[in-house]
């Protein structure tokens, strides 16, 4: 007697709210990939349970039949190719919708933690101070530096294009910016689009 196999599940409705771009392929082009674990590390680095709350995040909005554990988020991320252990398996586009909707949610929550932080810099900018005289942005800073040069292989040219500190500083403001881009009402949709500039044929 022939026992037919379960159907697969169906894809979370919330992943409906981001639509799918029109690329010559099924997989994320390479810069999307590298930006969404950017953001994933910027929120790690203002979060010191950040890569805890991601998983808690998927799970909470529906989105374990994508990221399923710990193991396969590390896949996920690990398509970015200036990882020290990256992997060659395409992202595909659930995944990435998937990584989007979790960034912007956890960025939500972050959001007046952000403004600070970004308000900060503004200042000490404005009176030619170091970053130093901030203590909470100097801590996000510190910890940036860090998890980017604990995760990124030194030997990628990707990598080697942000090899003092002031340019990872530069980066890591840059990618708060991009956060406090995702914290409003229409948040994913505008991140989504944003990592699909220039992609989209």
């Amino acid at each position: 007697m022939q026992v037919d196999s379960p159907p697969a599940p169906s894809p979370p409705s919330i992943l409906d709210t981001l639509p799918s771009p029109n690329l010559p392929t099924t997989d994320c082009p390479r810069r999307v990939r590298i930006d969404l674990d950017l953001l994933m590390l910027a929120i790690e680095a203002l979060d010191v349970g950040g890569s805890e709350a991601i998983l808690k995040v998927t799970e909470q909005l529906g989105l374990k039949t994508v990221i399923a554990n710990r193991v396969r988020l590390w896949l996920i991320r690990s398509t970015n190719p200036m990882r020290r252990q990256s992997q060659r398996d395409p992202l595909s586009l659930e995944e990435a919708k998937a990584l989007a909707i979790a960034i912007c949610f956890l960025a939500k929550r972050l959001t007046v933690l952000i403004r600070q932080l970004l308000l900060g810099h503004q200042q000490l900018s404005d009176k030619q101070l170091s970053l130093e005289h901030h203590f909470r942005l100097s801590e996000y800073l510190q910890r940036f530096r860090s998890l980017f040069r604990a995760r990124m292989n030194p030997q990628r040219a990707g990598v080697i294009a942000y090899d003092t500190d002031e340019k990872l500083d530069a980066l890591a403001i840059t990618l708060l910016t991009r956060l406090l881009f995702c914290t409003g009402t229409q948040g994913p949709q505008r991140l989504w689009s944003s990592l699909f500039d220039g992609e989209v044929v």
